[in-house]
């Protein structure tokens, strides 16, 4: 069946809220643009005309496809080579939806969407659709097929996985650069001692290279031991400049709401260093360094003045 253009604007104006559920339920915005993609194709078949509210049409057939995508990425995340890392999004990118609370803001930071992994596919959708989208337990019962107490009861379970009891520092775009500025100048200075003050004493390192370049299996875990890392990481020489494909500018920018690194060769990003910041310190440091999960980055990356050229 043909879209017509009034149905077409239906689809067009629900697109962008598509896409944020869709990117926090796969942690892809690869994926999350083929599961609207795909939303849309059944929207064409669709008869428009038994449809109430197109609203909840589009998001019931986008969770379903995304519940698909779930589960076909965990099988193929069994085999995955070294850690997965969600996929990072710049600020100002549609793709991160709506940002008024901080519930909102939460669920979309890489240390929130990495922790939802752990969740099962019924817990992720609830979570994300009552905790950044504001559904009702009715309304998200209706998209899933449960009772609305069974998703009551999915949702609280969900908040139990992903409580941390810490509280993350909310930063401006210059805040993030003066975070940013601090960590890369304590970085390079080869300084360990620098580094572990600026991190929480559990702090974590992980980093995802998809298979590309050489990774450690698992997250560095403890302030002097991801200090350590992190000044081996920053040490430069020819290897790392030959496997960046040239000499690195390092940017400050905000992604997926917290401040960021940004290490590029020319205008292509050649990797994304997210800063989790809390009242505690720097609790966590995400590498994003595989090449299929910075194509977004590149093409929608404004560049401006690096804190370092040439590196």
């Amino acid at each position: 069946m043909l879209v017509g253009t009034r149905e077409l604007e239906v689809f067009e104006k629900a697109r962008p809220r598509l896409e944020a559920i869709a990117y926090r339920l796969l942690g892809s915005a690869t994926d999350a643009e083929d599961a609207v993609q795909d939303t849309y194709l059944r929207w064409q078949d669709a008869e428009h005309a038994t449809v109430e509210t197109p609203e909840a049409w589009l998001t019931k057939v986008l969770t379903n496809l995304c519940l698909n995508r779930l589960t076909s990425a965990r099988a193929r995340r069994e085999t995955y080579v070294g850690q997965w890392l969600p996929e990072p999004v710049f600020a100002g990118d549609r793709m991160l939806g709506p940002s008024e609370t901080v519930e909102q803001r939460e669920s979309v930071s890489i240390a929130m969407l990495t922790l939802m992994e752990r969740l099962s596919a019924n817990e992720r959708v609830v979570y994300v659709l009552r905790e950044a989208f504001g559904y009702a337990h009715g309304e998200i019962a209706e998209i899933l097929d449960l009772t609305e107490a069974n998703c009551q009861q999915i949702y609280r379970r969900a908040k139990q996985h992903l409580a941390t009891g810490r509280t993350r520092v909310e930063v401006d775009a210059a805040g993030a650069r003066k975070i940013v500025e601090e960590f890369l100048a304590a970085a390079l200075s080869g300084n360990t001692d620098s580094l572990v003050k600026l991190l929480a004493d559990d702090a974590i390192s992980a980093g995802d290279a998809g298979g590309v370049f050489i990774s450690l299996p698992k997250p560095i875990t403890g302030a002097l031991k991801v200090a350590r890392f992190l000044r081996t990481l920053f040490t430069p020489d020819e290897a790392k400049r030959e496997m960046a494909g040239g000499r690195l500018d390092l940017f400050a920018e905000v992604v997926n709401g917290v401040p960021a690194l940004v290490l590029a060769v020319g205008h292509r990003v050649f990797a994304v260093i997210s800063l989790e910041v809390t009242t505690e310190g720097i609790t966590a440091v995400h590498t994003q360094a595989n090449p299929a999960k910075l194509d977004r980055a590149t093409r929608r990356w404004a560049g401006g003045q690096p804190l370092v050229e040439g590196w």
